[in-house]
Order: C-alpha cells, then structure tokens, then sequence
C-alpha cells in the first residue's frame, strides 16, 4: 500500500520522503510547486537510486487528484501542502485562504471518498497564538495571530467536525513548533522563497554573505537575555514523528505537539551557531517585531507517552546540519 505526501516537494515533505525511502516504504508526491521545486526530490532519487513518484498537481484540483487515487492503491495521506509565510498570509489573506483552507476541504473529500485508513494533518503551533501558559499543551487555548495561524485552525475544524475522521479513520493532527536542521549531512534543508521570516534560514544567509548581518527583533523582553524564546525541533526528528504516528491504526483523531520541550533564546540559538560551526555571526539589535510573540515552547509529554517519541537531536546538531546543508547550496 501508499503513502500519499501532498506538499512532499517542500521542506518538510521532502525529509518525509527521505524517512519513507530509508524504511523502503511507497510512497508518491502531489505538489503545485509553488513555493518548492523538484530539485530535492531529484536529489534524494541519486542518493537512494530509486525513482520518486511525482506528479505536479494542485490539491484543489479535484479531477487531477481523482486520478491519484484511482492509480495508486493509497491507504494513508501526510498533508504538508500549503502556503505558510506568517507575512504573506498578512498581505494575501484570500490568497491564503483558498490555497491552504480550500484546498484542504477538497482534500478531504477525497481521503472520505476513497476511506483512507490513515490520515496526519501537518499543523502549526501559530494555532496557540500568545501563550496563556508555559509550556503548551494540547489543551491550551487557541487564538491566531495571524491568517495563516487561522487557516489551520479552520482545517483542525474541518478534520475535527467530519464523522468519517471521528469513526473511520486513524486520524492525528500535529501541531509543529519550529522545524530547523537538514538531512544526511546537509544532502537536503530548506531552500526559503525570498527574504525569510525565520531565524535559522536568514542566519545561514548572513553566513553565506547574501545578507550583511542578522535582525535580532528585540532584546528588551522578560527572558534569561532578553531575546524571544522558541522551540526548535530538528526536521528529521519532526518527521519520524509522523512515522510513529502512521503505524498508530486506533480509530479517531489524536492531537500531538511536536517540539524539543525546551526553550531557546534568539542570542542562544546564535552563540550555539557559532561555537559548533566555528564562525562569527554578525548580528544587530532590531526594535521589537509586531505580532512576535516573548515566549513560546512545547509540553510534549502526551506524545511521548501515547506514540513513545522523543526528540533524538539538540540545538548543536540543529546548528550543525543547517550548516551543512548551505555549504551544499554554494557548490
């Protein structure tokens, strides 16, 4: 049977796609390529010598999609797919919408069409919106900062409301905090579309010389040094939580949040850069950035205990992985 990746292109989907070709496991790639593009993939075919099953498609293309599913004998789908630059979805809230919302929903129609067995929704931690309390919980109010935060709350909703996900099928919903690192000594990472919003991507732009030094958004906050906290989760740790949770066949829908546990500062996360990989990283104090919220880092405890994972990696091979990977980009 096959594992359907919608969004496998991407950062995350790509990794997915390693995981899945490590555990000789079939899979096949729907993407729009619009903010991604095939050159990840093509990477992980040379490397593992197996030929990915990839077809450009929209999700909301319904026709297109049909024929996905009649092709492949799909018993489960991981859906990375959408758009999820926090500004742009600011900019572009229709946009958003659309894309990611009603793309969803068609999605969905043919996951209960088709009684897929299992389902796994690629969530956000932005669902969380200002922290009532440290660290998060699944319980923990949801209030979007952004349209982005409450596109996927709205499809959590679709999921959540639909019998068939309730009944029918073995459905989890994981809400990522901050994915970060790269895989197999730097082969494949996260090739950001324009000015990245993230710390990590415009850091290692800073290191490569594409940007003259790195924005630290405030330094005036009610932390150990004064800069945001945030959980970072290494991508291949994010991955084989999906892995875990698609050999979980019980019925119905689990939430899970997928994070380190542990909070990490700005300064922190800059100063760990610097010591594993052996170079300085210019940097400049910045006013703080509207809609950054001081704090924010996982309770995972449900996770561990529910699907036994854990994180296996820390902030230096997060650091060191990134690394890797943009030295790559520069050969």
């Amino acid at each position: 049977m096959t594992t359907l990746l919608t969004g496998g292109a991407g950062f995350i989907g790509s990794h997915m796609s390693a995981l899945l070709l490590e555990y000789e496991h079939d899979f096949v790639v729907v993407d729009n390529l619009t903010n991604s593009d095939v050159s990840q993939l093509k990477k992980l075919e040379k490397f593992f010598k197996k030929k990915i099953p990839f077809h450009k498609i929209d999700i909301r293309d319904k026709s297109s999609m049909k024929t996905i599913f009649d092709r492949y004998e799909i018993d489960s789908v991981i859906h990375f797919a959408g758009l999820k630059a926090v500004n742009e979805s600011v900019n572009e809230p229709k946009l958003y919408h659309d894309n990611n919302v009603v793309g969803s929903e068609c999605l969905i129609e043919l996951v209960c069409k088709y009684n897929i067995k299992n389902f796994i929704f690629s969530s956000s931690a932005t669902v969380y919106g200002e922290p009532v309390y440290l660290p998060i919980d699944e319980d923990h109010p949801l209030k979007a900062m952004s349209p982005y935060g409450q596109n996927k709350i709205d499809i959590e909703k679709l999921i959540i409301d639909n019998p068939f996900f309730n009944t029918r099928c073995a459905t989890k919903i994981l809400r990522y905090f901050n994915p970060v690192g790269a895989y197999n000594n730097g082969l494949i990472g996260e090739i950001p579309r324009g000015i990245p919003n993230n710390l990590m991507p415009y850091l290692l732009g800073v290191v490569n010389g594409t940007y003259p030094y790195l924005q630290v958004f405030g330094d005036d906050y009610k932390t150990n040094d004064g800069t945001p906290i945030r959980d970072y989760i290494h991508v291949m740790d994010l991955v084989e939580a999906h892995l875990m949770a698609l050999q979980d066949n019980k019925l119905g829908i689990d939430i899970y949040n997928v994070g380190n546990g542990k909070g990490v500062s700005v300064m922190e996360m800059i100063k760990a850069f610097e010591k594993v990989n052996k170079i300085e990283v210019p940097y400049k104090i910045m006013p703080r950035r509207e809609g950054d919220v001081e704090s924010c880092y996982a309770n995972n405890k449900k996770i561990g205990e529910v699907l036994n994972w854990k994180a296996k990696h820390n902030i230096s091979d997060i650091c060191k992985d990134a690394y890797l990977f943009s030295q790559q980009l520069k050969k």
